[in-house]
Order: structure tokens, then C-alpha cells, then sequence
């Protein structure tokens, strides 16, 4: 059995509430005998370097821990502080843990809100599934698919069939990653489980629990606590995924 933390849109702004919401769901993390934890973007609110320092101290554990790029991040301040590197182009990487191939994806558009998978990055999908047969994970910031919240599906990933077309190809791809629309959700696509993590600095409201017009002025509810989706991928393959406030 493996399990996976996933959180993400923690959004470290070196001021106090935001890093005292993600050291609190890493401190809960820690204490627990899990694989690894993904975080799905906006690790940084405005993509400053001393941002990601924050980001390099809180979200240390003692299991792998992963991280993708999201709308608010800087590519080259991301990679610079968090993989000691330089880049500019999309931030691609894969991580094995165990038997499980998680593929990190690069969907941001520097200066857009919405997302992407640059041509390159859908060539470098195919290349590391190509001959891989064990469980893997697509990651990125971006959901693929409309989740009935009309502010994040305007700005959700766009031109999605590149990736659906991927996911046809490659049956070991258990399921799709991400984070952005600030909800825990859960919905399909590509005929595979897009799992959605909630967010840690605040709690997307839903157009449906409330009488009036939700707009981005009043679109998050920073009253409600932060939370985490765990992932279990069971021995034959079947993932469950359970979601838990902090």
C-alpha cells in the first residue's frame, strides 16, 4: 500500500497566516507513516525568492516531498531556490518513489491565471511513460476538466485534449493531480480519477451555498480551516483517496 499527501496553494507571502497554515498541515503530516506529499502549486503568492526560502524550510519532511509550479509561482525563482538550478522554460520533472512514477508538470503561463501544457511538455509525458509499466501519476497545478465553479473553470487548464490524448495512450496512468481551485473535488477525466486537493491558505466558496453573486472579491472563505487529500493506491492498483481538515 502506498499513500500520498496531497495539499496544495499554500501561497507563502512571508507574512504570519499563511506560514502558520502550512507549518500547521506539515506539522500533522510529519507525525504520520506515509510515502511521500505533493504539493500542486502556488507554493509562493507572489513568486519572490525569499517566498520560496519559506517554502524550502516549512515543507521539509522526512519523506520525499514534491512540488509543481502553479499561476502565482516564478519559474525561475522556483527552480533557482527550491531545485537550485537555472531555468526559464517549463519546470518538468519526474520523481520515483517506490514503484510509483509521479510526473511533475509544468502548467503555468507566466503572466496568465490560466494553464497549459506546453507542446514540449506533452513530448516529455510520452518520453518518461514510454517502457515505464508501474503505477504513475500526472501532477500539475491546473484542473483539466470544469468542477461547476465558474471563476476557476475560466481559468482551469486550456486546450486539455493534448493531455486527454496522452492519458489514452498510457493505461498506467492511475489517476490526475492538481490543485488551483482552492475545493478538495473529485471528477474524471480522460476516463481516469481527477483528484483535486483543497487548498491550505483558503476554501473556495461554492456558487451554490450562497444567495449572493460570488465574485474573486469574495470568492474565498479564509474562515475555514486548511485541509489535505491522502491518496492510497492499494497492491491491485485501486486508489481511494481520503480528504481531512487540519
Amino acid at each position: 500500500m502506498f499513500v500520498l499527501a496531497h495539499l496544495s496553494d499554500v501561497h507563502l507571502d512571508l507574512g504570519a497566516r499563511a506560514r502558520e497554515r502550512t507549518a500547521r498541515v506539515m506539522r500533522y503530516l510529519r507525525d504520520m507513516p506515509i510515502d511521500a506529499i505533493l504539493v500542486t502549486g502556488d507554493i509562493a503568492d507572489h513568486g519572490d525568492p525569499a517566498e520560496y526560502e519559506q517554502a524550502r524550510e516549512e515543507l521539509a519532511a522526512g519523506v520525499p516531498v514534491m512540488v509543481v509550479p502553479g499561476n502565482h509561482d516564478d519559474r525561475t525563482a522556483f527552480t533557482k531556490v527550491l531545485h537550485d538550478e537555472e531555468m526559464t522554460g517549463p519546470v518538468n520533472r519526474s520523481r520515483r518513489v517506490g514503484e510509483v512514477l509521479f510526473l511533475l508538470c509544468d502548467s503555468s503561463i507566466p503572466g496568465h491565471n490560466e494553464g497549459l501544457l506546453a507542446p514540449e511538455t506533452l513530448d516529455w509525458l510520452r518520453a518518461r511513460l514510454s517502457g515505464w509499466d508501474g503505477p504513475a501519476f500526472v501532477c500539475l497545478h491546473h484542473p483539466p476538466a470544469e468542477l461547476a465553479i465558474p471563476l476557476v473553470d475560466g481559468i482551469r487548464l486550456q486546450h486539455a485534449d493534448g493531455l486527454a490524448a496522452v492519458m489514452a495512450d498510457c493505461p498506467q496512468i492511475v489517476a490526475v493531480l492538481c490543485g488551483h481551485a482552492h475545493t478538495a473535488a473529485a471528477t474524471t477525466f480522460g476516463g481516469r480519477p481527477l483528484l483535486v486537493a483543497p487548498g491550505v491558505i483558503s476554501t473556495a466558496r461554492l456558487p451554490w451555498t450562497s444567495t449572493e453573486e460570488i465574485t474573486w472579491a469574495n470568492a474565498a472563505d479564509l474562515q475555514d480551516v486548511p485541509a489535505v487529500a491522502f491518496h492510497v493506491l492499494d497492491d491491485q492498483g485501486r486508489l481511494t483517496t481520503h480528504f481531512r481538515n487540519v
